[in-house]
């Protein structure tokens, strides 16, 4: 039996009482990410004169945009 499988048993098999102290066991054990901020930077960071961007992306990737030159 795998490892994975076999913690995943365990786990099922788990009394409800008892899984909030597991839970903070293993996350003891599992690093966390870094924190992003929402929006990202980038987020908006493009100005178009038009609204309709999205309407018209198969004729703007038509026209060449993202083509090397």
């Amino acid at each position: 039996m795998s490892a994975a499988r076999e913690l995943r048993e365990l786990v099922e098999h788990l009394p409800d009482e008892d899984v909030p102290a597991v839970l903070a066991e293993v996350r003891r054990h599992v690093p966390t990410a870094p924190r992003r901020p929402w929006p990202p930077a980038l987020f908006g960071a493009g100005r178009v004169e038009r609204s309709d961007v999205a309407a018209r992306s198969e004729e703007i990737l038509d026209e060449g945009f993202g083509q090397s030159a």
